[in-house]
């Protein structure tokens, strides 16, 4: 039993960061359905949520006026979600015809603020970004030319991190790189799994009001659009800048949000869990659901190899291994200068990615993912 254990933890941890992403890049190049881009120019909604966006909010609204895009063709909604600051009276303040405020006294969380701002919005598009990244100014053009083709959607933007200079947000980065990879071939061959939620553009007609306590618009929202029958499709060359943590502290609450939004996903939509009603039932297992998994697969393959290494030379080697990438992790918290080097930087992100899983897990089944914007 223990060996079936063990080898069961191996082969799906194997199966999920590197037998998913190589038959996602397979598909792309034996599957390949490029896109029909198109130059088109629909009116745009830009929809930003946010809460307490004071340091913030005027460079994003000069950042918006700077796109290369018809001032004309273009309205901005931002929805104030029980701001403290002086958020809204900045945005009153910025003499912009084209710019007006959803104020919400308490805190009401994204997803509803989201649906209010929908449901006024004019565009024909929707650009949905937030208060922090900055933007390109080509990313409305290119990301609304792929809405050109009319089998498409919903088109993702790219994040691309600035300013990274510690171990761990070098590894936070490579993290992301790898990220962006499985996505593009998904893209490539059908549609991706969720959007960049700094930058993504979505066809008003297809969006579809979140349940009250979604944390994950950027997945909800491309899946919902995906169930229509339309493709989600990533653009890399419509750019959001933005910064990554430094240290793992710093990240935690952004990941352990994330993640128990992905196990929130079976609260609020469970249909996507069922390959009858989800199109992208394999990718979106494959995609999210089994990295849930991740940190409890690392635990069983270490209590496995740990109980077999006295009875099979290559059970001891796997738990030498596997201590040795925890000593790894453990020198690079001790001596930051030790993470200069690729293989350690990314086993630094994999040791805290996998950590805040695990913590998302035990935070989802005590709250059930409650009070958490």
């Amino acid at each position: 039993m223990a060996a079936l254990v063990c080898r069961a933890s191996l082969l799906l941890l194997l199966y999920i960061f590197v037998g998913y992403p190589l038959i996602a890049w397979l598909c792309a190049k034996v599957m390949r359905r490029p896109v029909r881009k198109q130059p088109i120019l629909p009116t745009v909604s830009i929809i930003i949520v946010v809460r307490d966006g004071v340091q913030h909010i005027r460079a994003k609204l000069k950042n918006l006026r700077a796109l290369d895009y018809p001032p004309e063709y273009i309205e901005v909604i931002v929805a104030c979600d029980g701001c403290k600051d002086r958020t809204a009276a900045l945005v009153r303040h910025a003499h912009d015809a084209r710019v007006r405020v959803l104020e919400f006294p308490v805190a009401r969380g994204k997803a509803l603020c989201l649906n209010d701002a929908v449901a006024t919005a004019r565009g024909e598009v929707l650009l949905m970004t937030d208060v922090q990244h900055k933007l390109s100014p080509l990313a409305l053009r290119e990301l609304v030319d792929n809405l050109g083709d009319p089998r498409v959607g919903a088109v993702s933007g790219s994040l691309e991190l600035e300013n990274v200079n510690s171990t761990f947000g070098h590894g936070v980065s490579a993290y992301w790189h790898y990220e962006k990879f499985i996505r593009h071939q998904e893209s490539r061959c059908g549609s991706s799994i969720g959007v960049c939620g700094a930058l993504y553009a979505v066809r008003n007609e297809l969006y579809k009001p979140l349940p009250a306590a979604t944390l994950l618009d950027d997945v909800l929202v491309p899946m919902d659009v995906a169930a229509t029958g339309r493709r989600v499709v990533f653009e890399p060359r419509a750019i959001a800048w933005g910064e990554t943590a430094q240290a793992p502290m710093e990240e935690q609450p952004r990941r352990l949000r994330a993640m128990v939004g992905c196990f929130q996903l079976m609260d609020v939509a469970p249909w996507l869990l069922s390959p009858a009603r989800n199109p992208l039932w394999f990718q979106f297992m494959s995609h999210k659901m089994l990295r849930l998994l991740a940190p409890w697969l690392l635990l069983s393959l270490l209590l496995s190899c740990t109980y077999l290494a006295r009875q099979h030379i290559a059970y001891g080697a796997m738990l030498a291994g596997l201590l040795a990438c925890a000593g790894v992790v453990a020198i690079e918290r001790a001596r930051p200068d030790a993470g200069r080097w690729l293989p350690v930087r990314l086993m630094v992100a994999f040791f805290y990615l996998n950590l805040y899983a695990a913590q998302a897990s035990i935070a989802y089944a005590r709250s059930r993912g409650e009070h958490l914007w």
